[in-house]
């Protein structure tokens, strides 16, 4: 594996677990047992990813290298495991401390998921095609989130977090946009690091629309 090589692949490791742990909080939030929790991890770590693959008419990457799917059902054990014996970890200042670090990683997943799906796109032949790429970007993005609502029962968070899903789609257009410029690489380092950005600029000034009184 060249240097290059490594450091997509440490990118796309980081974004598994961080969005493995977010899939296993929903599952432990809404009660579910240790195989519930299991599930909701690996559909959030690959289910995007899959299903940008079977668009494009691929066996999806997760089942031909498993060690994604791994490495999100050893995460969200340990998540399930250490919750079950210390319940009252997260409260009081260790739960605001966890809960911003679950922002930060869910912020550095949804960058990083966003353009491996870019990328993804860009490998199968598709470079010239902007609307295309942007679009396996941003699922490759918010999918897994958006079933992992879908099978825990709750409001898909794209829906009601609206610069969630904006954050990917403008980090897909960055990723095209810089990657015909200046390669793969620095598309896929500052594209990252632009949607995380936009996640804590919305998440500091609360960019959401303001709930409508009935």
């Amino acid at each position: 594996m060249d240097i290059q090589g490594l450091i997509v692949f440490c990118m796309e490791l980081a974004g598994t677990i961080a969005f493995a742990a977010s899939g296993a909080m929903a599952g432990i939030n809404r009660g579910m047992d240790i195989f519930g929790v299991c599930v909701l991890g690996v559909v959030t770590a690959v289910g995007g990813g899959m299903t940008r693959d079977v668009i494009l008419g691929n066996v999806p990457g997760a089942l031909i290298r498993p060690v994604y799917v791994l490495i999100a059902i050893v995460t969200s054990l340990l998540v399930f495991l250490i919750l079950y014996f210390k319940r009252n970890l997260l409260q009081g200042r260790v739960g605001a401390v966890y809960e911003k670090a679950m922002m930060v990683m869910d912020a550095v997943g949804l960058g990083i998921f966003t353009v491996v799906g870019v990328t993804t796109g860009i490998a199968a032949g598709y470079l010239e095609n902007t609307f295309l790429l942007t679009f396996l970007g941003t699922l490759t993005g918010v999918g897994g989130g958006l079933l992992r609502d879908m099978m825990a029962g709750v409001p898909p968070y794209i829906f009601v977090k609206h610069i969630y899903a904006c954050a990917s789609v403008a980090g897909a257009i960055s990723c095209v946009w810089i990657y015909r410029a200046f390669g793969q690489i620095p598309a896929m380092v500052v594209s990252s690091a632009l949607v995380v950005g936009i996640r804590f600029l919305a998440a500091h000034y609360r960019w959401n629309l303001p709930r409508v009184r009935k």
